[in-house]
């Protein structure tokens, strides 16, 4: 999953500034034929990474986009086309931020209060080529943010779509994701089984990672980037006493050692 960040300052939601302990994450799609995330995503002057951010999503023309005071909506992030047409998820709001995009449901109560959210740009619905790559980028972020915040995507309530929500009581009455799933043969409960696999993965991934518990297990060609890490404060393992490096850290270390930052 290719992610960017590329938080929404000048929404008037960001502007609120209230926090959520994440409990779930909503998923939405746009309701309109554009798959081009430029078309909702733009940096401002302030935006660290404006130009680099620009290139890579290419210029709203039409300024139309959700990063403006007036919005009156706001999700934590989108998948969608970049501007080489491949396809990305772009963060848009903290993690743990109020975010303004279920409205309230039949129960009075509102999934801003409880779900992560993000919209998927919709195209015109007939793409399967699209459709896969964007369902696969959701279902990566979705497994991220559940493993980041411990939350279990099979349990009722944690991984749903706004007209999940609307049926919960917890959302305005909206038919997102079922006018598009459906379309390739998916729903919901297809879409969580994806989010597991991808959970399962990423655990596969941690566990073929080595690890080094003491600086003496450190190979010699890591140890002297990990020592001068270690000087600085940069590093200071577990705390009792162990290190426990990963060696994806060590090659890092060595190349900053290599630029001489750890001098």
């Amino acid at each position: 999953m290719k992610l960017l960040k590329c938080i929404l300052t000048e929404n008037d939601c960001y502007q609120v500034k209230e926090t959520i302990k994440p409990k779930g994450v909503m998923l939405h799609s746009t309701g309109a034929d554009n798959p081009m995330l430029r078309r909702y995503v733009q940096p401002t002057a302030a935006t660290p990474g404006r130009e680099n951010l620009l290139a890579a999503l290419g210029t709203n023309p039409n300024a139309n986009h959700w990063n403006r005071p007036g919005t009156n909506a706001c999700v934590h992030g989108f998948v969608g086309k970049l501007a080489d047409g491949s396809v990305a998820a772009v963060q848009t709001l903290p993690w743990d931020h109020r975010g303004w995009h279920a409205g309230t449901g039949t129960s009075g109560k509102s999934a801003n209060d409880t779900h992560i959210s993000f919209e998927m740009c919709e195209d015109g619905l007939a793409d399967p080529v699209y459709f896969q790559q964007a369902y696969q980028t959701a279902a990566e972020l979705t497994a991220m943010l559940c493993r980041q915040y411990s939350l279990d995507p099979l349990a009722d309530g944690v991984v749903i779509c706004h007209q999940d929500g609307y049926r919960l009581g917890s959302a305005s009455n909206h038919g997102d994701i079922y006018h598009w799933f459906p379309r390739f043969g998916m729903n919901m409960n297809d879409f969580r089984a994806e989010v597991v696999r991808a959970m399962n993965a990423d655990s596969e991934e941690e566990e073929k990672m080595i690890y080094f518990k003491n600086l003496a297990d450190v190979p010699e060609y890591y140890r002297d980037a990990v020592e001068k890490a270690i000087a600085k404060g940069a590093l200071n393992g577990t705390g009792n006493g162990e290190l426990n490096v990963s060696e994806d850290l060590c090659r890092t270390l060595t190349v900053l050692d290599r630029l001489s930052k750890l001098d």
